[in-house]
């Protein structure tokens, strides 16, 4: 972390009064803390979140006062920027987020969110980038070095595995040591040590028995004397539930969702503990030191302010870097028969069937909302890409309620259960019933006779934030609005109709992936994601995405599922341990739908040459492992893969999964060229850690070295040993 003077600091200390101090701790407004003027100390104001700045709120109430100038740029969510496995792409990304944040006079972008995908049904999924720890670590270091060169704190969140949103305010989570430390702890920890961030986010659930927000175990144990974390430590809003315990952790800033600033746990309540003796004021002064310590990396503070830098948003650089990382976040998950890309020379007409065609994503899925300056559906992608000589029929080919039709119960509701009204109301509901049924089959119908009639179809299919949202688990990951029986008619009809699915969390397909030629994947790709698919499947850009999640045939081969607990209320039991993901199916041979890693191209890689060199003589403490691969692409088109590295102990005294992702690379090559990549391991990738020893622990003994194109497609591989044990 950026070091600065702490004289500085003592200086403002010894000046402020108790009051004073209290303000700074807790929310002055929904998204400001308090400041103190007579001493040039700002607020930190802050903003939701990881898809872009969220819109203006009032200062103590949601309601939005925004006029015309709180348009931003939406960007990719944090899924489809995983799934470019670019490093740069996420510095890319970062950049933009904290140059927009700034130019809407922020301090901390509540971003990224980094939890763990552990199950399929997780509301925040989308949010949220993988199911790997490597991955994320990887990702969300230059994601967070891109935010910050803005003068712009990131917030990093939600610490720790909060991987529901069933009952989050309270359920209590129970995950063994190892798993912490090897799956849920190692993105925060790259969060904060390569990527600097300049705070962190508490989660609402609790761990242990204690509410994660302020939690002595978490925010004090861990984060503070562990990682020596001496940033400002956030806590979610509301997340806070004792003034005692919060005052008496790592918690610096507590925030919450209602105006009643003054009543915080960490407002009036401290104050007054404080003057009770209750509570020592050294506990307030940590705070504050970690708070004017952030305050003093982002140059707010008194003459550090004119050399501060100014952000800006939607500019026209923004908007073209986000179509840049939207191409690169398209995943091509079947291609039979090189069904794609589409020939625009031979296309006469083209269909477009589905309402993800047409429908917009960023305002909704809660406090990821963004009020995007504009965003490119697909249907309106296709049409600008086409350029209006070929002609585009659409077809809404499904249903979706409104939100009064959903909830069926409204007037019921609203009426105190009157018998009268609970039977008029049961009356309306079937009737509503009835007529959303008939709608829903005129859709249909209407589908399958254009997919009929035309020769090239393009199915839209998915979820949206209804679906994928803050506060709400899915049920199953099935497809809603009736998708499973359209998907099947059209193709019926249509076999080489092309499906496309525009969703935050895997979905099942097994009613119909078999018969689908090719499917096409994207997750919300932030504005210019409809041109970016258009681009895809018309063949202007080749597909370079990567899956960061397994996709499951069903759900109950989800490990959370089968071996674990997911949804419940109250306690939640990680019994998977570290088999989370691609862990789990790769080494109990689970059929899956899609694998951990896999993604087509238009064009074909070759890998060969791999040579491995091992040194365990010249690093103190560390082992050097060189791996050196030759790709060569071998089809008629430039492109870029991930070439993702493996490792396998194979005489481990605990039990390990078959194999784990430890580095990758992400290469573009013209058609026949070929690219010698070079990836280097060390210790951190070998070991497993140890409950007794308290530490990270590498076994002397043989390693696979896996070289692949995914989880399960493994190019080449060889055996190393280890000579030494190493701990870290």
């Amino acid at each position: 972390m950026k070091k600065v003077d702490e004289t500085r600091i003592e200086e403002l200390m010894s000046q402020l009064t108790l009051e004073e101090k209290i303000d700074m701790i807790h929310g002055a407004g929904l998204f400001e803390t308090g400041g103190v003027p007579r001493l040039g100390i700002p607020p930190l104001k802050m903003s939701d979140g990881p898809m872009g700045v969220r819109k203006e709120f009032a200062r103590d109430s949601w309601i939005n006062i925004g006029t015309t100038d709180d348009y931003v740029s939406y960007l990719p969510s944090n899924s489809a920027l995983a799934s470019t496995w670019s490093r740069d792409m996420a510095y890319q990304t970062g950049k933009i987020l904290g140059a927009e944040a700034r130019g809407r006079g922020k301090d901390v972008i509540l971003a990224p969110g980094i939890n763990i995908k552990r199950s399929p049904l997780c509301g925040r999924n989308f949010e949220y980038m993988s199911e790997d720890p490597r991955l994320v670590e990887e990702m969300v270091a230059p994601l967070i070095k891109g935010i910050q060169e803005n003068d712009l704190a990131a917030c990093v969140k939600h610490l720790a595995v909060n991987n529901q949103e069933t009952d989050r305010l309270a359920v209590d989570t129970y995950v063994d040591e190892r798993t912490l430390r090897e799956i849920y702890f190692p993105g925060f920890i790259a969060a904060l040590d390569k990527g600097e961030s300049h705070t962190i986010m508490g989660a609402y659930n609790r761990l242990y028995g204690e509410h994660c927000s302020q939690s002595r175990y978490l925010l004090t144990k861990i984060v503070r004397d562990e990682w020596g974390y001496d940033g400002a430590v956030v806590s979610d809003w509301g997340g806070v539930h004792d003034t005692k315990e919060a005052a008496e952790s790592g918690l610096d800033i507590e925030m919450s969702v209602t105006g009643d600033f003054n009543n915080y746990y960490m407002a009036n309540p401290l104050l007054k503990a404080v003057r009770n003796g209750e509570i020592k004021e050294e506990c307030i002064d940590k705070k504050i030191r970690n708070i004017l310590r952030t305050m003093l990396r982002l140059n707010m503070l008194g003459e550090d302010r004119k050399n501060r830098k100014v952000g800006t948003y939607n500019s026209p650089a923004h908007r073209e870097a986000i179509l840049a990382c939207a191409e690169e976040s398209i995943i091509l998950l079947k291609n039979e028969n090189n069904r794609l890309p589409l020939k625009k020379d031979s296309l006469d007409t083209l269909a477009i069937i589905g309402q993800n065609g047409e429908r917009l994503h960023a305002g909704g899925g809660g406090s990821a909302e963004i009020k995007a300056l504009y965003e490119i559906s697909p249907l309106l992608g296709m049409k600008m890409e086409l350029g209006g000589d070929i002609p585009v029929k659409y077809a809404k080919g499904y249903y979706v309620p409104s939100k009064k039709e959903r909830k069926l119960n409204w007037q019921q509701d609203s009426l105190e259960n009157q018998e009268a009204a609970k039977e008029e109301a049961r009356l309306y509901a079937e009737k509503l019933k009835e007529e959303i049924k008939i709608r829903q089959e005129e859709l249909l119908s209407e589908a399958v006779q254009l997919a009929r009639e035309t020769k090239e179809v393009i199915l839209m299919v998915g979820l949206d934030h209804d679906h994928d949202i803050e506060g709400r688990d899915r049920n199953d990951m099935k497809l809603p609005y009736d998708q499973d029986r359209l998907i099947n008619e059209v193709l019926a009809v249509n076999p080489n109709t092309i499906v496309v699915v525009v969703a935050g969390s895997p979905v099942e397909m097994n009613s119909w992936v078999d018969n689908a030629k090719a499917i096409a994947w994207s997750y919300y790709a932030g504005m210019e994601g409809g041109r970016a698919l258009a681009k895809v499947l018309l063949g202007d850009v080749n597909p370079s995405g990567k899956l960061a999640e397994t996709f499951p045939k069903k759900l109950d081969d989800s490990p959370a599922h089968k071996l674990g607990e997911f949804g419940n209320y109250g306690k939640v039991t990680y019994n998977e341990g570290v088999y989370v993901g691609y862990r789990y199916y790769d080494s109990y041979d689970i059929d899956v739908e899609f694998p951990f890693g896999h993604g087509l191209s238009y064009t074909t890689f070759e890998y060969s040459d791999l040579v491995i060199k091992l040194d365990e003589t010249s690093m103190e403490d560390d082992v050097n492992v060189g791996i050196r691969i030759t790709i060569r692409n071998t089809g008629t088109v430039s492109g870029a893969e991930v070439v993702q590295i493996y490792v396998t102990d194979k005489e481990a005294s605990v039990s390990r999964p078959v194999h784990e992702l430890k580095g990758f690379t992400k290469v573009y090559i013209e058609p026949g060229k070929e690219q010698v990549v070079d990836i280097k391991l060390h210790k951190g990738s070998f070991g497993f850690y140890d409950i007794n020893k308290h530490s990270f622990v590498v076994e002397p003994g043989d390693f696979k070295i896996q070289v692949s194109s995914s989880s399960r497609d493994i190019r080449l591989s060889k055996t190393i040993r280890l000579n030494k044990e190493y701990t870290y």
